[in-house]
């Protein structure tokens, strides 16, 4: 029998692929449109949630990037980042690393101190909430190496502040291989290493064995075209690489806009005991949260209370919490099972 939404929203659970940007609700871009005189061509909430339609990843990052333009101010960062906090909260959601992108916004003029420094007020309120929160710091892959380079320098007066570095944006035309020496300078600087493996690109085969064997990722985000290669499986379950999938955003990028969610790869991924869990991804865009995520494949793929635990529990397992606090929150997904 499946679980319900109940027991799913208690579930302590990780979110480990959010990007802060794609949790831009309507509300708060008007509110922040007003508030920063910014024109962005709609004047209600109604034009906004209107404009939020893509059938395609490249569709999608178009309307992306210029809702991106009314975060100005480090209050800004701060409101953005707290809404979602409390959002996560509501799911259950024990501990959340969350992504930025910050060459989005320095490259507009916006100084990189702002933007860390409205997130990390944030970031340290949400244990009141119940939130154990992180950073990742995300490189645009469709931006130069050079501009992630100069983008990882500028990290390092608040590494204490970052957990680790990412990479995302449009991944035609740009595999992890242009990075090579970003992320080994990013691992020389202690930072964690993940990367955005998207559904369905060319090539994504080869481009989750550079990640896994030339970068040296402990993380994939998105992922699910490794069920491809049978042998690459075996290899991630065993090495204990994790995946940070994201069913409902699975079916707007997907070519045609199909609503498959890549679900059956998911499950399959999972069944093979690789550490699979779920996330959101751009929950604005998407229309739904963590929690919606979870329910969305349980119900398309009738999953056992056991799995959607599993689930849970690997999110924990792949964080990148230290050893003390994820066995915490672990114990304390076992309670809440037990009773």
């Amino acid at each position: 029998m499946s679980p319900d939404r109940e027991f799913i929203t208690g579930l302590p659970k990780a979110e480990l692929h959010l990007h802060l940007e794609g949790t831009l609700e309507p509300e708060l871009k008007l509110e922040l449109a007003r508030r920063n005189g910014v024109d962005i061509g709609q004047t209600s909430i109604d034009q906004i949630r209107d404009s939020y339609h893509f059938v395609d990843l490249t569709s999608f990052l178009a309307v992306y990037y210029p809702a991106m333009q009314v975060l100005v101010t480090e209050q800004d960062f701060h409101d953005l980042a707290i809404a979602y906090l409390r959002r996560a909260a509501a799911d259950g959601i024990v501990h959340t690393e969350m992504f930025f992108d910050p060459q989005a916004h320095t490259d507009r003029g916006i100084p990189f101190a702002t933007v860390i420094d409205g997130l990390w007020s944030a970031v340290q309120e949400a244990p009141a909430l119940g939130v154990d929160a992180s950073l990742i710091m995300c490189f645009l892959r469709d931006l130069s190496a050079e501009s992630a380079m100069a983008t990882l320098e500028a990290s390092l007066p608040y590494k204490d502040r970052i957990i680790g570095v990412g990479l995302d944006s449009d991944e035609r035309d740009n595999p992890p291989e242009k990075f090579t020496e970003v992320f080994a300078r990013a691992r020389q600087a202690g930072y964690r290493l993940t990367m955005h493996c998207d559904i369905d690109q060319p090539d994504s085969i080869d481009h989750i064995e550079t990640v896994i064997h030339r970068i040296g990722v402990s993380r994939i985000d998105h992922g699910t075209n490794l069920v491809e290669d049978p042998a690459l499986v075996e290899e991630v379950r065993d090495r204990g690489i994790g995946l940070t999938c994201c069913p409902m955003s699975n079916s707007f990028v997907t070519v045609g806009h199909t609503p498959t969610m890549k679900g059956e790869e998911i499950v399959q991924l999972l069944r093979a005991g690789v550490k699979v869990s779920l996330a959101s991804d751009d929950p604005a865009y998407f229309g739904g949260y963590l929690v919606d995520n979870f329910v969305g494949l349980v119900e398309r793929m009738d999953l056992s209370r056991e799995e959607v635990i599993q689930l849970a529990r690997n999110s924990l397992e792949i964080s990148w919490l230290d050893a003390g606090r994820r066995t915490r929150l672990l114990d304390r997904l076992e309670d809440y099972v037990a009773r």
